[in-house]
């Protein structure tokens, strides 16, 4: 069987390109993962490609431990699938000892104590908070290359602290690093990249090994990533891009949407493909979705992989207040519960971290438990991290029972009842994650021992794939990226949240809509927006792209307006 008989059109025209600039142009839920993995696969199956050869990087840790087990199950082993930072510090620790005579420098373990430190030399003494806030300038500063002394000339400041005293702590910053001989994360790149440029024969071993590029979220590519990624390559052109300018969340990161728009006018021989057949979500959600990003740069139109003439259209809900607004969405959740859907098929997505307390209160009030995503990842969970420890040390043990008997026995000496407690709090997120790898243990092969099982469960956490939680995610919008569930809720569609308010520039909004877009398109089956009236003694009004998506009164048409005590009666599955 070839790699490329389990895609569509689309997919295997962008798959069976494997020489050559690519750019997959790839909408949400149009299978991208699915068209890099099996392009990997079919370069290796015809021998184009040697596995050790191949180089993917994504930007994320779990991103790339998806790559790595998506390729195995492809029957490839080899590729190197890592980040941006991982690729080059892997680089950096072969290279420099070579170089330098030594090891390579340690890495900054916490920016922000460090910035404390040369705060404090320079007799000021900025808030926890305005640190986190400078340290983001100076990632911001390093990625998009810029040094210190244009970085004051720019102007931009952090609020207390104006221009030129942010280049001074700047530079105080960079000289108590290089005393300790220390790099941070934006250093390894810069360093990576100055190492390739300045020692031809790194350069030559570089080009040496790797010789087929992939880059997934190639939208959210900055400036020193881009350059990282022009030495790696060199001369040579074998380079396949995947993205999707609709998805351009970061720039206030330092991503620029440009490096993928312009990718065809950068190699003029370059093979475009769009992917637009929608495999996510339905036919009504796609259309909201389509209408927000409606003649942007690089917008895709994306289309049903199948018409669902039952589907539901989202609906806009006008609540009084936020109270009422989460206790609304709490009900209509409840209400799909007793209906039938797990609490793990639905999510919140809101703007900013603040919006969830309300919504965990009134979740809790309705007895539904719940997970807030960008908290602590499942196992570094202490209750998960003493489990694999008691797993392990029954794994030398003499056997007294079978395998799935003794981890229900383990699991239940640490605290696992066969009812959960009560919903919120610490002791029902202990249960759920004990409940959740006793769930793994039963869906083990026939022949699992706690050896394997063990071992199975060090590397999910290496990869960074963490097994499903039977909770309802509450989540930001950025967190939301590349996940999907069949029924989302959006929150706080207000002017002042979303677009947040200091979003002023026409570039500012448009990433905020963007923002929105990646939220729609996270639904499924079902998609709910909902805002409130006023918050505390303020009015507000609704979100400015609620407009321009358009609604048609409560009637059926692309967004339904239904009221709140609509909202609370939802019974479908």
């Amino acid at each position: 069987m070839s790699a490329l008989d389990a895609l569509d059109e689309r997919q295997r025209e962008a798959a069976s390109v494997l020489r050559g600039p690519v750019a997959v142009l790839a909408g949400a839920g149009t299978g991208k993962t699915r068209v890099i993995t099996h392009r990997i696969a079919h370069g290796v199956d015809t021998g184009a490609y040697s596995p050790s050869r191949v180089m993917a990087v994504t930007f994320t840790a779990k991103a790339a431990g998806e790559l790595r087990g998506r390729l195995r199950a492809l029957g490839i082993e080899g590729v190197a699938a890592r980040t941006f930072h991982a690729a080059a510090l892997a680089q950096l620790n072969f290279f420099w000892p070579t170089l330098a005579g030594d090891s390579a420098p340690s890495i900054v373990n916490n920016k922000v104590r460090m910035l404390g430190q040369a705060a404090d030399e320079l007799r000021f003494r900025p808030s926890t908070a305005t640190l986190r806030d400078i340290a983001a300038e100076i990632e911001w500063r390093k990625v998009s290359m810029i040094s210190v002394d244009r970085y004051a000339e720019l102007g931009r400041t952090v609020t207390g602290i104006d221009a030129d005293r942010l280049a001074a702590l700047m530079h105080a910053y960079e000289r108590i690093k290089d005393e300790r001989r220390q790099l941070d994360f934006e250093d390894v790149l810069l360093a990576c990249a100055g190492m390739i440029e300045a020692e031809p024969r790194v350069a030559a071993a570089v080009h040496e090994q790797y010789r087929h590029f992939t880059v997934d979220e190639y939208q959210d590519v900055s400036p020193l990533q881009d350059r990282l990624l022009e030495l790696w390559l060199g001369d040579r052109h074998d380079i396949c891009v995947v993205g999707d300018a609709s998805q351009t969340i970061y720039s206030f990161a330092g991503a620029q949407q440009r490096y993928l728009l312009e990718f065809e006018r950068r190699h003029p021989d370059a093979t475009v493909v769009r992917l637009e057949t929608n495999y996510r979500s339905q036919a009504p959600i796609l259309a909201v979705a389509n209408a927000l990003m409606k003649g942007r740069p690089g917008a895709l139109a994306l289309v049903p992989a199948r018409e669902t003439f039952t589907a539901e259209p989202p609906t806009v809900t006008a609540f009084d207040t936020e109270t009422d607004e989460a206790e609304g969405i709490a009900a209509a959740i409840a209400s799909r519960i007793q209906a039938g859907s797990s609490p793990a098929d639905i999510a919140v997505l809101y703007r900013a971290h603040a919006q969830s307390a309300p919504l965990q209160q009134a979740l809790a009030a309705q007895g539904i438990p719940t997970t807030v995503l960008g908290g602590t990842r499942f196992f570094d969970m202490p209750e998960v991290r003493q489990a694999v420890l008691a797993l392990r040390a029954a794994a030398v043990a003499p056997a007294l029972a079978g395998f799935l008997p003794t981890v229900r026995d383990v699991l239940r000496n640490l605290g696992l009842t066969e009812e959960p407690p009560q919903a919120g709090g610490a002791q029902r997120d202990a249960w759920e994650a004990r409940r959740a790898i006793l769930r793994l243990a039963e869906e083990a092969p026939a022949d699992a021992t706690l050896r394997s099982f063990a071992e199975m469960l060090s590397a999910r956490a290496k990869d960074q794939h963490e097994p499903e939680l039977r909770t309802v995610t509450l989540s930001t919008l950025h967190a939301a990226k590349g996940l999907e569930w069949p029924h989302v809720h959006l929150a706080g569609w207000n002017e002042g949240a979303l677009p947040i308010s200091y979003a002023t520039t026409f570039e500012q909004v448009d990433e905020e809509r963007r923002l929105a877009y990646v939220g729609l398109t996270r639904a499924a089956r079902t998609l709910s927006l909902s805002w409130a009236r006023s918050a505390g003694r303020g009015e507000r009004a609704p979100s400015r792209f609620l407009a321009e998506i358009g609604t048609t009164g409560r009637g059926t048409g692309i967004l339904r307006e239904i009221s709140p005590s609509a909202m609370r009666s939802v019974r479908r599955g």
